[in-house]
Order: C-alpha cells, then structure tokens, then sequence
C-alpha cells in the first residue's frame, strides 16, 4: 500500500487526512438530524472542518504530493471536490489556475471582482452588509459563479452538459433534504460557511497583490518577475510555531513561503522545511491572533480595500506588508481561494 504514495508516510498523514474528511463528513450529515441541539453544533463545526480539511487535500492533490501517480491524484481530487460543495466545475480547471498561480507569481484571474462592484454599488453595500454579521457574502458571490460556471464563463461552454447534471444531482438531493428536514439542510448551510470562513481566514494575507486578468491568456508578461520575487510577495501565517501539531487543523497551509519555495513538500513536512529554508525567527511570520484582529475588525473594509482607518495610507508590498500584517495595519484580502477555478 506504502508504494501507491509518493511518500511512505504519506500513507499514514494523507489516509488519515482523507479518512478524517470522509468520514468526518458522514458523521457530520447524521448528526444535522438530530433532535438534540449541542449534537447539531458539534456536527456543524465537524462537518465544517471536514469538508475544509478535503479542501486542503484537493490542494495537495493538485500538487500531485499524495500518489506516485498523477492520474491518481486526480481521481482523489475530484471526489473530494464533491464533498467541499465545488464540483460544479472540474478538478482540473482548479489545479490549472493554481498552478498559473504558482507560475505568474500572481493572483491569474478571469473574474475581476472589483471592476463588476464598480458596476454594481448596491450590490456592494449589501455585501459589506452582511459581512457585517460574519456571513462570508464576497465569497458566496464567488460560490455562484463556480456553480454556474459553464454557463458564465465562455472558455468553460464545453462543460454545459456537465455543469447542469451537477447541479441536477446536488440541488435535487437538498432540496429533498431541505424539504422534509428542513433544519439539516440549514445547519449544511451553516458548516458551509464555517469552512469558507477557515478557508479564507488562512488566504487573506498571504500574498500582497490583487487580480490580474490573465488566467486565459498565454505568455501573459509578469507584473512582479515571476518566480524571481515570489518569496517576497509571499508570507506565512501558521497558526503555532512553537509546535507542529496545531498546524495540522488546516494542513500547514499557514507555512506557505515553504509551499511557494517547494510545492511539492507534501503538507506535514512544511514546518520542519518553513525552518530548514527560512529559520524558526516568529518575526518573519504573521502572527495567528493579529491575523484574528485583522480579520474580525476589517471584515467590512476588507470587501472593497477602502472605508477605514488605512485608507490614507500607502498599499504594502513585499518586507512593508509583512510589518504592517505583523503590526495588523492591513486590510487583507477575500474571494482569493484556490477552490476558485476562475
């Protein structure tokens, strides 16, 4: 079994990572059915946390770290994509703008967000509304888009057929649940904005740049150098570096100058690399709690980089954006998740 994965060890920190997800998943859907409401809250954090941790294993799939084999990785990618609510569109276009990521030292888009809120003011202020109460409405946006995405974006027309089964098989089996359990198809609801709150908590600050519209655009000119600055538009923010473990509840994801310099470390080796290539100095990462205070009292700024105390100052970048983070004088950022496929 050991030999089927790209690392021996793997067998034992990726399986138990899928195993966790799989059947923290099942667990969690059973527990929405209960009558019992401390049951109900304990099943949504779990499925909450479940469908983030197959999140992060689709990351890791892309990176082809879990199997030997590519095509494997691949099969482990698109199942998982079902349980984190995003196979509306396919596991490959997620890894292909991941890697234009890597590739571009950019945030390679085709949807730019800020120019549809410029031709869409209420639609803003509803959003910062409800970003107000902590309901995650830029990234739902987001959400819609993936779940229409053949439909909305032209280069995905050939997913047509596609597109619409999924969403045929996902919206008939909710809206059977959300008709005779009404309460488990809302608690889904709710863990699903548990995982996009994890999820986006951990992407706010780890690059310093905006969109760029270049995800279908070859040879498309670098606006930072390329791989040349990656490092220095990259930062990490793990939850503890005084141990390893803590890490573990969003797969390191928080080490990522190490993910940028190395892609292909698999995730429970990211912190004993994160030292080897950048030492164990806390000052060159952002520190967990600041990054609760930048996400708690910029939630509504952060919608739109504007309407706050930092307004009049200049835009951060590279060693100025990791002090002003560390000194938590940034508004961060949204809707940057690799689940994002466009």
């Amino acid at each position: 079994m050991a030999k089927i994965f790209h690392e021996s060890q793997g067998m034992y920190y990726h399986g138990g990572a899928v195993l966790y997800a799989v059947c923290g998943y099942i667990a969690g859907w059973f527990g929405l059915f209960s009558s019992n409401w401390v049951i109900n809250l304990g099943s949504v954090l779990l499925l909450g946390h479940s469908m983030t941790i197959a999140a992060y294993m689709i990351h890791e799939c892309g990176h082809n770290t879990v199997f030997r084999s590519n095509e494997a990785n691949a099969l482990l990618g698109r199942f998982l994509n079902w349980i984190c609510g995003t196979s509306y569109g396919t596991f490959e276009d997620i890894r292909y703008k991941h890697f234009r990521h890597h590739m571009d030292n950019d945030d390679s888009v085709w949807f730019m967000y800020e120019e549809f809120f410029d031709r869409h003011p209420r639609l803003v202020e509803l959003i910062k509304f409800l970003e107000w109460f902590y309901i995650p409405a830029h990234d739902l946006l987001m959400h819609f888009i993936t779940m229409f995405t053949a439909f909305i974006i032209p280069q995905r027309r050939d997913q047509l057929v596609r597109n619409i089964l999924v969403i045929l098989i996902r919206g008939g089996v909710f809206f059977t649940i959300f008709y005779y359990y009404p309460k488990a198809a809302v608690l889904y609801l709710v863990a699903y904005l548990v995982m996009m709150h994890i999820l986006r908590f951990k992407d706010s600050v780890q690059h310093d740049y905006g969109s760029n519209p270049i995800l279908f655009v070859e040879d498309a000119p670098s606006r930072f150098g390329g791989r040349k600055t990656e490092q220095a538009h990259t930062f990490s923010n793990p939850e503890c570096t005084k141990f390893d473990f803590p890490n573990w509840v969003t797969l390191c994801f928080g080490y990522h100058n190490a993910h940028h310099k190395r892609p292909t470390v698999p995730w429970y080796r990211l912190p004993a690399y994160h030292r080897e290539q950048f030492g164990s100095d806390p000052a060159g990462v952002i520190p967990f709690w600041t990054q609760v205070r930048i996400y708690h009292k910029f939630r509504v700024q952060r919608v739109t980089h504007s309407g706050g105390e930092l307004d009049d100052l200049p835009v951060p970048m590279e060693a100025e954006y990791l002090a002003r983070a560390r000194a938590g004088q940034i508004y961060g950022g949204n809707a940057v998740s690799f689940l994002n496929s466009f």
